[in-house]
């Protein structure tokens, strides 16, 4: 029933949004001029024309595909298509994010409500509804861009990983990154991740082995009766013996909890251990992935680039202010979650107990953002020459107002990762965290162009593990995010501007 009433929910807000968008802007805007005379093309059958100036596969084009044909037999029925190219037009080819948002809330209550079992129903729809009215979600969720259908695709398959159905996760991951190359990353994020818990898990079940095996074998307590016993004892004893390593020394490193007192090189330590009694079922189990990964490495080969098309304005820069930027967007983005009292004394408690590390990693991290700001800050010719989008402001109206306002904001976007790494502490242990902060940056850093767009997976990560159950904090969060919609979709509609060496209307985006 949630299910049912969550899609109910979406549906009421993206059904009327896409008709008054079509009404208002019917013809194609911005990467649609783009995007969309290429699935038109694909409509009308023909595969082997390409854009230079499309950066992305043509994964969206065929899912576009699948969503005209299962449209076209009732259009046809009543004579509103004559043929299959004419039923590929603007609103019909937007209309696909609309139904891909639909699907994509459900899947993020799946995920909620797997992650979080002892959720009640209402909640887990709460988190859902909020998390799907992220504003850069929402928003693309009535324009032809990939962004919507790249979000499904890479929870679907984090979805059908949590669900130990590797092979399923595999051949989404794969299909994710045919509508977004840089989805290889988040595709080896949740092998990854898959496989650290398999480890820890299995570590667990073999320490828990041990301590049966020893109370069985005490003598006095049991017999051993035949030589099936006795080979079966064997075995056990192996798998004790290897745990034991493990266990003495590294004390704490076979437990998966958050709040476990190990070291992160324990951990790592433990897990490889584990890993290498495992090889062959893991092997086995996640081949889809590598299949995945040695695929794309032979795409990258072979193109030359990650970019498909306009690969001299998309070339790979170090661009590691960008991963500062992301962490301020993202604690503003769950700023009822993170900007509290709690959640200040609950930092200020832990650094104070753990003094000396946490100001030396303090101090590292505040000297490696200042370099990043001052060595690694990119302004690309796109976001200086456009006035459309949001980040065009923020640059010259905030960052670059004055040349000490972005060493001055140095501290907070510390605070904001440490913040984020605290939260995500709290539900998951070291090395997710890490791997986390890993993937994040390999998927932003080589960015050069400053686009909120690119936060999206990683936001959505984010927010899927905070360990935050609190209805208002969420309420709250929804309702800016209401608000932050209506103005971003107020501004888009209703005040279009022009420009001088340039003909047409213009509109504000994210």
């Amino acid at each position: 029933m949630g299910k049912i009433a969550l899609a109910v929910v979406v549906s009421l807000w993206v059904i009327p949004f896409t008709i008054l968008l079509n009404r208002i802007v019917p013809e194609p805007y911005m990467d649609e001029i783009f995007h969309i005379p290429q699935a038109q093309k694909y409509c009308k059958g023909n595969f082997g024309s390409w854009d230079p100036m499309i950066t992305t596969p043509p994964g969206l084009y065929y899912l576009s595909l699948a969503h005209v044909a299962s449209l076209f037999p009732g259009f046809y029925a009543v004579q509103a298509a004559l043929s299959f190219a004419d039923l590929c037009s603007t609103a019909i080819l937007r209309s696909l994010n609309g139904v891909l948002a639909v699907i994509c809330s459900i899947i993020l209550y799946n995920i909620i409500t797997h992650l979080k079992p002892k959720l009640d129903d209402r909640k887990a729809m709460l988190h859902a509804v909020v998390l799907s009215l992220y504003p850069l979600h929402w928003f693309f969720a009535f324009l032809y861009y990939t962004d919507v259908a790249s979000v499904t695709t890479v929870l679907s398959m984090y979805l059908a990983c949590l669900k130990k159905n590797y092979w399923l996760s595999g051949l989404i991951g794969a299909f994710s990154v045919v509508i977004r190359q840089t989805n290889i990353i988040w595709v080896l994020f949740v092998a990854c991740t898959s496989i650290i818990e398999i480890a820890m898990t299995h570590g667990k079940d073999s320490a828990r082995t041990a301590e049966t095996d020893v109370s069985i074998n005490k003598p006095g307590l049991a017999q051993v009766n035949n030589n099936s016993t006795l080979g079966l004892n064997l075995r056990k004893r192996k798998v004790v013996k290897a745990v034991d390593t493990v266990k003495s020394s590294f004390p704490s490193a076979h437990a998966s909890s958050p709040s476990s007192s190990s070291g992160l090189f324990d951990d790592i330590w433990a897990i490889l251990f584990t890993l290498r009694h495992m090889k062959w079922e893991l092997l086995i189990s996640f081949s889809p992935f590598l299949m995945v990964l040695v695929a794309f490495v032979l795409f990258v080969f072979w193109n030359g680039s990650i970019v498909l098309g306009a690969k001299e304005a998309h070339t790979v820069t170090p661009h590691f202010a960008q991963i500062l930027y992301f962490s301020l967007f993202s604690v503003l983005a769950l700023a009822p979650m993170h900007f509290t009292a709690s959640q200040a004394v609950d930092l200020f408690q832990y650094f104070w107990k753990h003094m000396k590390l946490g100001f030396f990693l303090g101090f590292m991290a505040l000297i490696a953002g200042f370099v990043s700001v001052h060595f690694f800050s990119v302004a690309h010719p796109y976001l200086l020459a456009d006035n459309r989008h949001y980040p065009f402001y923020l640059w010259r109206k905030v960052i670059m107002a004055h040349w000490s306002i972005k060493y001055l904001l140095v501290p907070l976007y510390i605070w904001s990762w440490l913040s984020i790494i605290y939260t995500l502490g709290k539900f998951r242990n070291k090395i997710w965290v890490l791997a986390y902060f890993v993937a994040t940056a390999a998927v932003l850093v080589p960015a050069p162009l400053i686009e909120f767009r690119y936060y999206t997976i990683p936001f959505y990560f984010l927010a899927l593990h905070c360990n935050n159950e609190d209805s208002r904090s969420w309420l709250l969060t929804g309702i800016i995010y209401i608000g932050v919609n209506a103005f971003t979709m107020m501004m888009f509609l209703f005040k279009p501007f022009t420009w001088n060496h340039e003909p047409g209307i213009q509109r504000f985006i994210w």
